[in-house]
C-alpha cells in the first residue's frame, strides 16, 4: 500500500471513531436527560467555612466511578472553585452557572483514586456523594474533585465536619471520620478519610 493510501485509511478510521464517540455521547445525553444539576446561589446568611480551587473531574452513578453521567453543567472536566459553607457546598465550574449542594442532599464525602480516565495517587480525589433531587425520585451520584491549592484530605475533612454539624455530632469528632446519612458503596480504589488511612 502506498503512503497516500495508508494515510487515507488512517483518516477514515479516525473519522469513524469520532462519529462513534459522538453517537455514544448523544445516547448518554438522552439517557441522562432527566437528571439536573443543582443550579443555585449560596443561601443568604450562610457562613463560608473554606474555599479551594482545582479540577472538577466527573459525576458518575453512585459507587460506579467509571460510569460518567451526562448531566448538563457537569458533563465535562473543568476548572472549579469550591466554597464550603455551613449550609452546603457551592461549585463554580468554568463557563457554567453556580451549583449549590445543600447539606440535606449530601450523603457522604470521602477520598478516591480513580474516576473515569483519571487515576491519581491514593486519596488524591474528593468524592462528594449527593442526591439529584429530594424524595423517591432521587438518584444517588458521586462528583469527583481534584484540589490543587490544598490537599484532598483537607477539603474532605472540612466538608465532613459540616455534615457532622448537620447531624448533631460533636464538632471535635476525629478529622476524617465518616460523615454520612447512608452507607455508601465502596470499591478497591476508595481511600477512607479516617485516622487509620
Amino acid at each position: 500500500m502506498s503512503r497516500e493510501g495508508a494515510l487515507l485509511v488512517m483518516i477514515g478510521v479516525a473519522v469513524v471513531l469520532l462519529a462513534l464517540g459522538v453517537i455514544a455521547w448523544r445516547r448518554r445525553t438522552r439517557r441522562d436527560a432527566g437528571l439536573a444539576a443543582p443550579v443555585g446561589e449560596i443561601p443568604p446568611g450562610a457562613a463560608t467555612v473554606a474555599s479551594a480551587s482545582g479540577l472538577y473531574v466527573a459525576t458518575t452513578r453512585h459507587g460506579e466511578p467509571l460510569e460518567r453521567l451526562a448531566i448538563r453543567g457537569l458533563g465535562f472536566r473543568s476548572r472549579v472553585d469550591v466554597t464550603v459553607t455551613d449550609r452546603g457546598v457551592a461549585l463554580d465550574l468554568t463557563g457554567q452557572p453556580r451549583l449549590f449542594l445543600p447539606v440535606d442532599r449530601i450523603d457522604s464525602v470521602d477520598q478516591a483514586q480513580v474516576a473515569i480516565d483519571r487515576v491519581v495517587e491514593p486519596g488524591g480525589l474528593v468524592r462528594l456523594s449527593w442526591r439529584t433531587v429530594d424524595g423517591s425520585d432521587a438518584v444517588a451520584v458521586d462528583s469527583y474533585l481534584r484540589p490543587q491549592d490544598g490537599s484532598a484530605r483537607a477539603l474532605a475533612d472540612t466538608i465532613a465536619a459540616t455534615l457532622r454539624r448537620r447531624e448533631g455530632a460533636p464538632d471535635d469528632a476525629a478529622p476524617g471520620a465518616p460523615a454520612t446519612s447512608s452507607t455508601p458503596a465502596t470499591s478497591p480504589t476508595d481511600t477512607p478519610t479516617g485516622p487509620d488511612a
